[in-house]
């Protein structure tokens, strides 16, 4: 196939400008921690992700080029301070990132099955290679520290079995079976999301400028504290162990670290992934009163990410990602 005779689809599209985006944001962040790291070997997991991240926007902006494709604004240095005091701990660069190359590993997966001119399937591929590459290495420094946690172990089968009774649905109330460990894999999953998301927006808190950019981060802390809770105590109702920590506390850092910009688009990245991260529990999780639980959360979260959206339509803070053209409009002349 000739891919220059080949016009990008929407879905191509869709994928070159949202990885433009992302890798701008990362690299402002990666670079300030970079500058702040103390640990040899975090420093290293972090180079190879700025190195990625890098890369990927030199060759996209040659692909822009190539295509007639405005070249996006995203993040520039001016959404950091790289000269500001430590925000956050070593630890905690390590569970970020590793959380990020897990999105990083669903955006790709996703565009590669949507994408159609080789190109574009390559890029993604390699993307994708890249992220997988990170995690190992992210996982194999958390091993190397004893600070990786897994998930929950339970017993394995003792056979082969199949559901012969509605029951296995469960109820709202009452009537409850185990867990399945698809069930629980979700429910760490999401406990372990969630703490990223609580230390990013206690960090974030304490060096944005705007009030109304700290309230909303504020109470994203509280929405995090209590679904983890909520995610906690369904394990623990189950006696299965739901032991999460780190030592990732943000430091007491108030200096303008990031912009509140770049803090928001950061949440909202976080709220998208949460979305998708529960209506992925939902189809996963036969049990009604485990299903219930995640549906009210969506709405909550669902209605966090909407406020946060308008606030960053009133400070012109969305950058419009590509869209079809306004017949209607267009038709008035």
């Amino acid at each position: 196939m000739n891919n220059h005779e080949t016009r990008l689809t929407s879905a191509e599209m869709a994928g070159i400008w949202g990885q433009y985006i992302n890798d701008t944001a990362a690299v402002c962040v990666l670079t300030y921690f970079l500058k702040k790291v103390k640990d040899d070997q975090t420093q290293t997991v972090l180079e190879l992700a700025l190195t990625s991240a890098m890369e990927h926007i030199e060759y996209l902006k040659g692909l822009f080029e190539q295509e007639t494709f405005p070249i996006p604004i995203g993040f520039t240095e001016k959404d950091v301070d790289s000269d500001a005091r430590p925000l956050f701990t070593d630890i905690f660069y390590l569970q970020y990132l590793k959380f990020m190359s897990v999105l990083g590993m669903s955006a790709s997966s996703l565009a590669i099955g949507l994408a159609s001119r080789s190109d574009s399937v390559a890029f993604h591929k390699k993307v994708l290679s890249e992220s997988v590459h990170l995690q190992k290495a992210i996982k194999e420094v958390l091993l190397e520290k004893g600070l990786y946690i897994r998930p929950p172990y339970i017993p394995a089968p003792a056979d082969v079995d199949f559901v012969t009774k509605q029951s296995f649905l469960g109820s709202v109330a009452g009537g409850k079976r185990p867990l399945t460990t698809i069930e629980i894999s979700h429910l760490f999953f999401n406990i372990e999301t969630n703490l990223i998301g609580r230390e990013l927006m206690i960090g974030f808190s304490q060096v944005a400028k705007r009030k109304e950019v700290k309230n909303y981060l504020i109470r994203g802390k509280q929405i995090a504290n209590k679904q983890i809770s909520i995610f906690r105590n369904v394990l623990l109702d189950n006696d299965i162990p739901a032991a999460m920590t780190w030592d990732t506390t943000a430091t007491e850092s108030t200096d303008r670290t990031f912009s509140d910009k770049l803090i928001m688009f950061h949440v909202s990245a976080m709220a998208a992934a949460g979305v998708g991260n529960y209506g992925s529990a939902i189809a996963a999780s036969p049990r009604k009163d485990i299903g219930l639980k995640y549906s009210r959360l969506l709405m909550e979260i669902s209605l966090y990410a909407e406020d946060g959206g308008n606030i960053m339509i009133d400070h012109g803070w969305i950058e419009k990602p590509p869209q079809s053209p306004n017949r209607n409009q267009l038709a008035k002349g």
